[in-house]
């Protein structure tokens, strides 16, 4: 999904001129001005004229190609009337007229196969936001009887995209969560996570066991990866004030409880999804006001000069404060500071808050039992 400079993409048209075209050609104008300058100060021989060369070159690094050819016309017009003033006419002047000429054109060709590039870049720039945008749906402000905030935080300004992965819905067993990370980048890592998202979606209203949705994920991951392809995922259910997490692979959730950050380790390891997975559930009982932090790798991994970002030490100050959406925010701006605007992967984040039972909600009962409760 850390650089957080955005590219402008440059303007294919002759509207208004772009910030890049602005600034190639006020270069190209102030380098034509003093080369002028220099030639009427030296009197009415021209010894200059080779300088305007770079006038065009300057401003293909910038500017449209339109722009660029401007001020190749310009340059090859001011190069010529110098020229023409000198008391004789000399070989070298007309040689270095024609050398500005040829050096606008091949200018400009730079210019236009250099703006073809920055456009198709700007274009799967706006494809990948899209396809992220597909796969992810925004969730909240309320799933349930819980506030709920996501936030995708992407490691690269490129049209690179990965494939983390998060959901939450208000199911006939509570609500239910995932967050998940794909193996790899790119459009394969967001097809697989489409995969799994659009699983997850559809068993997450047919199951009453966590343990059978993940079975269920585990072959939709099994059957469209290679060997070595896996999907991290924790998977949580909130039901009637009871929380129900199982873990595969995947970092564990910080629960944010009265001041302390406690992380909710599985009781027994288990394996990404691809590769059968045997989970076993922990639960918790939550206290109105508690919150529950699920997150991917990417948020463990962050480091400036071989330092981890503090997650478990900061997380209460960053994440207590606020709405959830605050507390996501805050945790952004955080991370993004700690790294320096540079990450290594892409992020993402669910935050929920526990508000208390509603009304005429019944005692939990977990999610592995509601089976036998109803037989």
């Amino acid at each position: 999904m850390l650089s957080r400079v955005r590219t402008t993409p440059f303007q294919s048209g002759r509207g208004p001129l772009s910030p890049g075209s602005r600034a190639g050609l006020g270069a190209a104008v102030a380098l034509l001005a003093l080369v002028s300058a220099m030639e009427l100060a030296d009197g009415e021989a021209a010894h200059y004229i080779a300088l305007m060369v770079a006038a065009p070159l300057l401003a293909a690094g910038l500017a449209s190609w339109w722009v660029v050819l401007g001020v190749g016309v310009l340059a090859t017009g001011l190069g010529a009337g110098f020229a023409l003033a000198e008391p004789k006419a000399s070989l070298v002047s007309a040689v270095n007229v024609a050398g500005v000429a040829l050096a606008t054109g091949i200018a400009g060709a730079v210019a236009a196969v250099r703006q073809r590039q920055a456009e198709k870049i700007a274009e799967l720039s706006r494809l990948a936001a899209v396809a992220q945008q597909a796969v992810l749906r925004p969730l909240g402000p309320q799933v349930g009887t819980l506030a709920v905030a996501a936030r995708y935080i992407s490691s690269t300004a490129r049209a690179e995209i990965g494939g983390d992965l998060y959901e939450a819905m208000d199911t006939p067993y509570g609500v239910r969560m995932i967050i998940g990370d794909v193996r790899g980048k790119g459009l394969d890592a967001v097809r697989l996570a489409s995969i799994v998202l659009g699983s997850y979606r559809h068993v997450a209203y047919e199951r009453a066991d966590l343990r059978a949705v993940v079975t269920d994920l585990d072959r939709a991951v099994a059957r469209n990866v290679g060997d070595e392809d896996f999907v991290t995922a924790a998977l949580v259910e909130e039901r009637g004030g009871t929380l129900t997490i199982v873990n595969c692979g995947h970092p564990a959730p910080l629960l944010l409880r009265r001041g302390a950050v406690i992380p909710l380790e599985p009781p027994a390891p288990a394996p990404p999804l691809g590769f059968m997975p045997v989970v076993r559930p922990r639960v918790e009982r939550l206290e109105p006001g508690d919150r529950l932090l699920l997150f991917t790798d990417g948020l463990g991994e962050a480091r400036r000069e071989g330092q981890f970002f503090p997650t478990a030490d900061r997380a209460w100050r960053l994440l207590g404060h606020g709405t959830v959406a605050d507390g996501l925010a805050s945790l952004e701006t955080a991370l993004v500071e700690w790294v320096h605007g540079r990450l290594d992967d892409d992020i993402a984040l669910v935050l929920m808050e526990y508000t208390g039972p509603s009304t005429g909600v019944t005692a939990a009962v977990p999610s592995w039992e509601v089976g036998a409760a109803e037989s």
